[in-house]
């Protein structure tokens, strides 16, 4: 690394959340201030900085020094003294005061500030009570720079001592000091690895309790990441060992030490084969929150209707263009009589028909009902299908974008009597909790979904885990009608799940297609291609509006990261850019929101256009569905490319085009379900690009990786709870 040491003359930019920092600094025998880009907490011009780093070149800005690491220093000549003063660092002092106090301490002025406050009476115009406000703000500074100088001298990068700074603030050191394990709990973005690197410098033995509890609790997050709600208590044994390279019996005593102080939770009532569970707290509240609810709403028996189910129906066929099958009707019957009710089936079935009928037919009885689905692309769908207003669940529980807690809860519930939910395989274990909590006690639920489809991104398996446990009433549609039936997408999405080959020979002018490519390393273009030329000339469609290209994986040749950078240069080559990192944005560029911010109202899977870059403001917009949202530079990592994405983040939004590269490179992703949930995301069109052995493998294998959750064993064994049909 490159060391160079300056004065800030300049900040052009600084993003006081996490210090993300452009300045311009003075460096001795260069004539003009040099650009430098990092983190620099609370950085003043006029101090001094050492900087670690190196030189990099800008597309757009020019040659820059971006900081790795950095000290910062208080000036040492009068000028630099009087600007740091006049900057606004210290306050109490503006820039009319700090000439007036450099012209009477000089080259002595810091120390006085530091040692012999009160001085600063000498000074026209500074009272007692302007004293104490310097000598606070002083120490504040004093302290934020012996803070970065620690943390930074024990391995702990800018940006992460920043984010512990922010957190801490003066205390940050003792925090550090007494216990660097807590920064993994409390500190967003430093997880066990960065605390335990911390702890080992500061000396923290690596047979003690607190680290393996941190571990732990690591070990089991990770596992939460995953899908899981709970870990069988040996495989946490065995997986937080293996990470803190110690014996299983610290494990265990800190798996007693987290229960003991109600970090976890040991449930012996969940698994099949007996054994003990282990959960993160909230994620067993959350479970067992839901079986109780769900336990609440079943035992209140069905709803009393005005008229028959049969008059229902009947009525309901008068505002269609075609009459009900029976399985459709008898869904209908169910959802406006029953308090829970689960309606499943694949692509084709009539699922949002039912939702539309059973709207209608309540709305028509005077009953209050709110529709809601996971995404916002899936809400709109359903608003589009219903005519009625859809709202995503996080904007039906009017989310408090200032800390992602919901208004309407268990005190404040939804002002409705029926609930429908579409897409509701999306919906994890601490979302559902939460819906069910505003539910009205005497008002139903209807969840609409494909339990075939891939489970939420975040932990439980809701959906299936209720249909298996016949505690609730389901209702499963299995015919394909007509009108569906001639769709070689829908046919060929019910081939997949059911362990058939599709069938591509007589889609020459369909809509469903094999492209053969066993070359690995020619996907990218060939994907180029069939986006780019081969859709846009056979059917007029817009190639970044329209196309969506889903890959099983984000690594490899024909990766999501790969096809994103060729898709990029390929439909958007030029104009005005960003580059950060190796990423590089441009107006015009297809992205998506990859968590959830509810300050800004976009969530995790919204995809968008980027419509401005502001480099002397430092945002971006993107529109998202004709709603502009602004960005700092610093907040981009909250967005990636969208040209390719993988087929986990397309779960619950449908396009015009969908591209699906399979190859047998991603063989571990290579599931049925997963293909399944690919195909289903293409409305008019889907395109199959590789290898027919991969093909293969996907559609037999049916062996997806089954979650660890203790739903289904709450809700079958709650007393008094009929089974459902």
């Amino acid at each position: 690394m490159i060391e160079l040491q300056g004065q800030i003359e300049r900040v052009t930019f600084t993003n006081a959340e996490n210090g993300y920092t452009v300045a311009r600094v003075r460096i001795p025998g260069d004539a003009d201030p040099v650009t430098v880009v990092g983190t620099i907490v609370d950085p003043a011009p006029g101090s001094i900085l050492t900087m670690r780093g190196e030189w990099t070149k800008h597309p757009q800005f020019g040659r820059q020094f971006k900081i790795v690491e950095y000290e910062a220093s208080a000036p040492v000549t009068i000028e630099g003294i009087e600007r740091y003063l006049g900057s606004g660092a210290i306050k109490g002092i503006g820039p009319g005061t700090a000439k007036r106090i450099v012209e009477r301490f000089g080259e002595e002025t810091l120390k006085v500030i530091d040692e012999t406050p009160e001085r600063l009476s000498e000074v026209g115009g500074i009272g007692r009570s302007r004293i104490a406000t310097v000598r606070e703000a002083w120490r504040g500074q004093r302290g934020v720079r012996e803070v970065m100088l620690f943390l930074q001298g024990n391995g702990v990068s800018p940006a992460y001592a920043a984010k512990i700074f922010k957190r801490y603030g003066r205390d940050a050191l003792a925090a550090v000091r007494d216990d660097p394990y807590r920064l993994a709990d409390e500190v967003e973005g430093i997880g066990f690895v960065t605390a335990d690197r911390i702890a080992a410098r500061l000396g923290f033995p690596r047979d003690s309790l607190a680290r393996a509890e941190a571990g732990t609790l690591h070990a089991l997050a990770r596992f939460a990441s995953e899908g899981h709600v709970c870990c069988p208590r040996e495989a946490l044994v065995a997986s937080a060992a293996k990470l803190l390279d110690a014996e299983g019996g610290l494990v265990d005593r800190a798996i007693a030490a987290l229960a003991g102080t109600g970090k976890v939770v040991i449930d012996r009532t969940v698994l099949s084969g007996g054994g003990e569970a282990v959960y993160l707290a909230r994620l067993h509240a959350a479970e067992r929150g839901i079986a109780e609810r769900l336990k609440t709403m079943v035992l209140g028996g069905p709803r009393e209707l005005p008229r028959s189910v049969e008059e229902e129906v009947r009525w309901a066929e008068t505002q269609l263009p075609f009459r009900l099958a029976a399985r459709q009707a008898e869904a209908i019957g169910a959802a406006i009589r029953s308090r829970v009710l689960v309606i499943t089936g694949g692509p084709g079935t009539g699922k949002s028909t039912i939702i539309k009928a059973v709207a209608r037919i309540l709305s028509r009885e005077g009953r209050t009902v709110l529709l809601a689905a996971p995404t916002g692309r899936a809400a709109k769908r359903m608003s589009e299908a219903t005519g009625m207003e859809a709202k995503t669940i996080h904007r039906l529980l009017s989310v408090d974008p200032r800390n992602g807690s919901f208004r309407n809860n268990a005190g404040n519930r939804l002002p409705c009597d029926v609930v429908i939910v579409d897409e509701s395989s999306m919906i994890d274990t601490p979302l559902m909790h939460s819906l069910l909590e505003a539910i009205p006690e005497a008002a139903s639920l209807v969840l609409v979904g494909d339990a075939d489809q891939l489970p939420s991104v975040g932990p439980g398996n809701v959906l299936k885990d209720l249909i298996d446990s016949q505690a609730v009433t389901v209702v499963t549609l299995d015919e394909i009608f007509r009108q569906a039936a001639t769709s070689r997408i829908v046919v060929g999405a019910h081939d997949i799940i059911h362990g058939r080959i599709p069938d591509f020979s007589s889609s020459e002018d369909g809509d469903f297609f094999f492209v053969e490519q066993g070359d690995v390393e020619r996907i990218p273009a060939l994907v180029v291609a069939i986006v780019k030329e081969r859709i846009p000339a056979r059917f007029g469609w817009n190639p970044v509006a329209a196309v969506q290209v889903l890959a099983p994986m984000n690594r490899g040749s024909a990766g999501t990261l790969a096809l994103n950078s060729a898709l990029q240069s390929a439909l958007n080559p030029s104009g005005a850019e960003l580059l950060r990192g190796e990423r590089r944005f441009r107006v015009g560029d297809r992205v998506m929101q990859v968590r959830n911010n509810y300050e800004r109202e976009v969530f995790n899977g919204d995809i968008g256009r980027l419509s401005r870059i502001d480099s002397e403001a430092q945002t971006l917009v993107a529109d998202f569905d004709g709603r502009p949202v602004t960005y700092r530079f610093s907040d981009l990592d909250e967005l990636q490319l969208a040209y390719a994405i993988s087929v986990h983040k397309s779960q619950g939004s449908e396009f015009p085009a969908v591209v699906i590269p399979l190859v047998t490179q991603h063989f571990l992703l290579l599931q049925r379900n997963l293909l399944y949930t690919a195909v289903t995301r293409g409305k008019r069109l889907v395109v199959l690009v590789g290898d027919k052995r991969a093909l293969a493998i996907a559609v037999r294998n049916d062996k997806t990786v089954s979650r660890h959750t203790g739903l289904r064993a709450r809700l079958a064994r709650e007393p008094g709870i009929p089974r459902g049909g």
